[in-house]
């Protein structure tokens, strides 16, 4: 009989030892390349989940950004992800990159603005949009937001080419400016970001500008887009303001993703502000008094962590 129960003791022992690591959640984080704020602020978000949530492991993920990200955590591959507003919009409609079917997405947050930075160097004979016609242009990262609303732009325009389209990652892109194998990059992204602070440091950056007819035309068609400036000063050779198209950086997941599991995340990040505000300047937006402005609806788990904490 001793012996009977030293042995359930000793199983019991070994199932309490066990079920954290069994009941621990591992939470992937979808975000973009590493050259831009998704990356630079989802590596915030799993630094705080894994300080301040206990029971759960996060990683952020460099991905090729929003239309990847959506189409992963649809996939399970992921547990939440950015988007840009627009894209997050368009993935539950089943319109532009989703043609082939909506997705079941729901919204956990509004973040920061992202904006579209059109970026080239001086020499390269480009001022405004008109100058892009027949340039060698990178859009962004395949899969990206940055490709699908840099080409709308330049459709918008009358200068897109696919012959001159290129896909490459932000980091990617200001090389080949560097290097003279591009004439332009597009990067979205909230201002000021890494890879163009970087550019501007090597080379003489100038920023191109959207113009109103343009500007107008392109929100005509996707109301989801807002017209935005960048400061003069955000670049060190930025000496004007610049127009520019802005789509809300936004944090989502699948509709069914577990409540609980969502609400703790919401908590645990908009718990501890303070600490990724410090991540980055831009991320000193992301505020509670916004969150809920998003463009889809809200998970179940991030609306009940909200209603709870007005």
């Amino acid at each position: 009989m001793i012996l009977k129960k030293s042995v359930l003791g000793l199983a019991a022992a070994a199932m309490l030892a066990v079920s954290p690591a069994l009941a621990e959640d591992r939470i992937s984080i979808g975000t973009g390349g590493t050259g831009g704020l998704f990356y630079v602020i989802g590596a915030g978000m799993a630094e705080i989940i894994n300080k301040h949530m206990d029971g759960a492991t996060a990683r952020a993920e460099v991905t090729g950004a929003s239309v990847e990200n959506i189409r992963r955590v649809a996939a399970d591959q992921l547990t939440f992800g950015f988007s840009s507003a627009s894209t997050l919009y368009e993935s539950t409609k089943g319109t532009g990159p989703f043609s082939d079917g909506a997705l079941p997405m729901s919204a956990i947050a509004y973040l920061y603005p992202a904006v579209m930075q059109i970026a080239t160097l001086e020499g390269n004979g480009i001022k405004t949009l008109d100058d892009m016609a027949g340039k060698r242009i990178s859009l962004g990262p395949p899969g990206s937001n940055s490709s699908v609303l840099c080409m709308r732009i330049l459709q918008e325009k009358g200068v897109f080419d696919q012959a001159n389209a290129q896909f490459l990652s932000y980091n990617e892109s200001t090389k080949a400016l560097v290097d003279g194998n591009i004439d332009a990059a597009c990067v979205l992204a909230g201002a000021p970001v890494a890879a163009l602070i970087d550019l501007d440091a090597k080379a003489d950056m100038v920023m191109v500008p959207v113009d109103d007819a343009t500007m107008k035309g392109l929100v005509g068609k996707y109301p989801f887009y807002q017209p935005y400036e960048i400061k003069a000063g955000t670049y060190s050779d930025q000496k004007e303001a610049v127009a520019v198209v802005n789509d809300p950086a936004t944090l989502f997941t699948k509709t069914d993703a577990d409540t609980g599991l969502i609400e703790r995340i919401t908590g645990t990040i908009f718990s501890n502000l303070d600490e990724l505000h410090a991540v980055h300047p831009a991320a000193k937006r992301i505020l509670r008094e916004t969150a809920t402005n998003v463009p889809v609806a809200l998970h179940a788990g991030a609306k009940a962590w909200y209603d709870a904490n007005p």
